[in-house]
């Protein structure tokens, strides 16, 4: 998993805001305390919706998530190709095949 420093906010993609509407996204979330330390694991899937500079990329939700909207900021240094594959959802058991996009983040401090 990549770490993306804060460093102001990220330059705009709009190859890949053209490219990502339609396409599955695999999204991980870390959350850790303010000493480094794992406070909880986050997984979902879905299709994006949007995606806008100003208000980031807008995920309709799928399998144990579905109907809900999840946005994630527009920082597309955030998203890569996803391999080809089955990929398992820890909590939920869920496999997802061969989605297009996976989305990692790391969000540090107190929920």
């Amino acid at each position: 998993m990549s770490e993306i420093e804060d460093d102001g906010p990220p330059a705009w993609d709009e190859d890949l805001a053209a490219y990502a509407p339609g396409k599955y996204v695999l999204i991980g979330i870390t959350y850790l305390d303010e000493q480094g330390g794992v406070l909880r694991l986050d997984q979902m899937h879905g299709v994006i919706e949007s995606a806008d500079p100003g208000l980031g990329f807008a995920v309709r939700l799928e399998g144990a998530r579905a109907g809900e909207v999840h946005r994630l900021p527009p920082d597309p240094r955030a998203f890569q190709p996803a391999p080809p594959g089955e990929y398992r959802m820890r909590e939920s058991g869920e496999v997802v095949t061969d989605p297009d996009l996976i989305s990692t983040w790391t969000l540090y401090g107190p929920e």
